[in-house]
């Protein structure tokens, strides 16, 4: 089945149910399915890059949801747990030659490439992590999140989903990147390639980030830029009853460009003292 086929089915689909046609879903589940297959297996993802940039394809939202309406709830057995839900577990990890790690558990629909490790863990419909990634003890990769190569997610980390609205950037953590642990990266947040998060960071979209290298205050939201050193803050704010202290990230120094990374992200670790 032609993958301009099955988006347009599913985009015609979605015009009709908006426009009172009940009768489309049942029209339209063979592509649903086919759209979640193709997801499954990499051959599609929620999001891809054009150079520095980023587009959100609405259409495999759109499918992701309508997968929703039309999957019924069922019993899973796996081993001696039992679930209860409408989504199937991926199964396909041998040949994907991904390592996971008991009791780690990622849904159908959900793709990595060759050499991620999943310690116990859990990885969202629409996800997909690059080749050689690590998603560390108790990590969640949420709805649609793209996670780059040789990424590390530390124990704990939160990676939020983006489902809806259907256009809505996914978080974006780019290649190379360092999440420390317990961080919090969600709302279409995008973390630059090579980037190092400091443990505790929280980054909403719209959490202050305040870059303070070369001595001039620069402040922004949604985006940590490449080899960029970030640690929690917090930033003074008026109020009627005086001042408080909301939480802010703060860009803190470079990663230097490095041959070998893990040589590189040491080195960052002892500049700048960060707890990871």
């Amino acid at each position: 089945m032609e993958i301009s086929t099955v988006q347009a089915k599913i985009e015609d689909a979605v015009a009709a149910l908006e426009g009172g046609q009940q009768d489309a879903l049942s029209q339209v589940e063979p592509y649903v399915h086919e759209a979640i297959k193709l997801l499954d297996t990499g051959a599609i993802r929620v999001a891809t890059r054009d150079g520095d940039e980023w587009t959100t394809h609405a259409w495999i939202k759109q499918a992701i949801l309508l997968y929703f309406k039309i999957t019924k709830m069922e019993k899973i057995e796996v081993g001696p747990f039992t679930y209860f839900d409408k989504i199937p577990l991926k199964t396909n990890f041998e040949d994907l030659k991904v390592r996971v790690v008991p009791p780690a558990t990622a849904r159908y629909g959900t793709f990595m490439e060759e050499g991620v490790v999943l310690m116990p863990s859990y990885v969202n419909i629409g996800a997909y992590i690059g080749k050689g990634s690590m998603v560390d003890t108790w990590a969640t990769v949420g709805s649609c999140a793209q996670i780059g190569a040789n990424v590390h997610l530390s124990g704990g980390v939160g990676i939020g989903g983006v489902l809806e609205p259907a256009g809505a950037k996914p978080v974006i953590i780019g290649d190379g990147a360092f999440i420390g642990s317990r961080a919090i990266v969600v709302e279409g947040v995008e973390i630059g390639n090579e980037a190092v998060l400091a443990a505790n960071v929280t980054i909403t979209s719209s959490t202050p980030i305040i870059d303070i290298r070369g001595g001039e205050i620069k402040e922004s939201k949604g985006r940590i830029p490449a080899r960029s050193v970030v640690v929690p803050g917090t930033k003074e704010k008026e109020v009627p009853g005086g001042k408080i202290y909301t939480s802010c990230a703060y860009i803190i120094g470079d990663r230097k460009p490095s041959t070998d990374l893990k040589t590189s992200l040491n080195d960052v670790l002892r500049e700048f003292a960060l707890s990871v």
